[in-house]
């Protein structure tokens, strides 16, 4: 019987990240610069082969989710047949739940397609409900395509449907009440998250930060909040509203982190395996791809890579370094 993916702390990896391009339609300020970042060259990214390749021996050994992120994974022009064969994947855990995090700008011609390919479920980034303040934070006026995006995605069927936004001083701290009615009048579930400092430009601040207790605080001032018992290895603490069966989440990593739980590991568009967001090593699976490795060889990669695994990120450690790429190549 294989063995899983266990780290040296005793960490079992079950959840599989793909980034399946570093592209994005939208410009978030806490993300990229207006003009963007330098994509990577095309050459250097993963065919769907060699992206189904990597996964199905995660798969094999034991990895049960995959979820696939960018940039915007909807760029992808092939990303449906993509979603189709990861599903169709199977491993001692049978197929991997499939799921996607996606700005939902192309849900809505992509819902259908993505659901009868096998796709279990969607994570929709929307920061704020006002437009001028949407089209300011994202350098784009698409609001009400995202919107339309999760419509769409509701209207076929995915649930939960979860919508993810990052709480910003000054931005959209005013909104968590509000993006919190939206998510339950339609049976949603909201998710705040800390800003982490993975930005292009490097300018994260820890002192301008909106904390989990400032988000609680805000939630607690409209809506009665009791905590959601059995969190297992789930990156979001959550929270009955006014007594369920509505929720609301909050990815405290930078306040309360999660690592000691983690479950997950990461691939880059470009091939190169990741034990942790944070971490500032990778390991070329690309390489080993590309020069003719075997799928043992592919699997001890795996098994070194989680060998280095640290026992947490160490954001709040004044000797933490950030990543030399930004969220936008890694994968969220």
């Amino acid at each position: 019987m294989t063995q899983p993916l266990v780290d040296r702390f005793g960490r079992v990896h079950r959840d599989l990240r793909i980034s399946l391009t570093d592209r994005c339609s939208l410009r978030c300020t806490y993300c990229m610069p207006a003009e963007g970042v330098p994509w990577l060259a095309g050459s250097t990214m993963l065919s769907t082969d060699e992206l189904v390749r990597i996964a199905g021996v995660a798969v094999g050994l034991g990895v049960t989710e995959i979820r696939l992120t960018g940039g915007e994974p909807l760029l992808r022009p092939d990303v449906v047949d993509v979603v189709r064969r990861m599903a169709a994947l199977t491993g001692p855990g049978g197929s991997p739940e499939v799921s996607l995090t996606t700005n939902a700008l192309r849900l809505p011609a992509l819902a259908a397609p993505l659901r009868d390919a096998g796709l279990a479920r969607v994570n929709i980034s929307i920061d704020t409900l006002d437009r001028e303040r949407f089209a300011a934070l994202t350098r784009r006026d698409r609001l009400h395509d995202t919107l339309a995006g999760i419509a769409a995605a509701d209207a076929v069927g995915f649930s939960p449907i979860k919508l993810n936004a990052v709480a910003m001083r000054g931005v959209n701290d005013d909104e968590v009440v509000d993006l919190v009615r939206f998510a339950v009048e339609r049976g949603y579930q909201m998710r705040f998250i800390e800003q982490m400092p993975l930005d292009a430009g490097h300018t994260w601040d820890r002192t301008a930060m909106v904390t989990q207790a400032e988000i609680l605080a805000s939630l607690r001032a409209a809506f009665e909040l009791t905590e959601v018992p059995g969190r297992g290895s789930a990156p979001a603490e959550t929270w009955y509203v006014d007594g369920g069966p509505a929720t609301v989440g909050v990815i405290a990593s930078v306040t309360a982190p999660f690592c000691g739980t983690c479950d997950r590991v990461r691939l880059t568009a470009d091939g190169q395996l990741r034990s942790c967001l944070f971490a500032r090593s990778e390991t070329d699976l690309r390489t080993l791809l590309r020069e003719g490795a075997d799928d043992d060889a592919l699997a001890a990669a795996f098994r070194a890579c989680l060998a280095g695994k640290k026992p947490g990120h160490d954001i709040d450690d004044p000797t933490f370094l950030q990543p030399d790429r930004p969220m936008s190549a890694i994968g969220g």
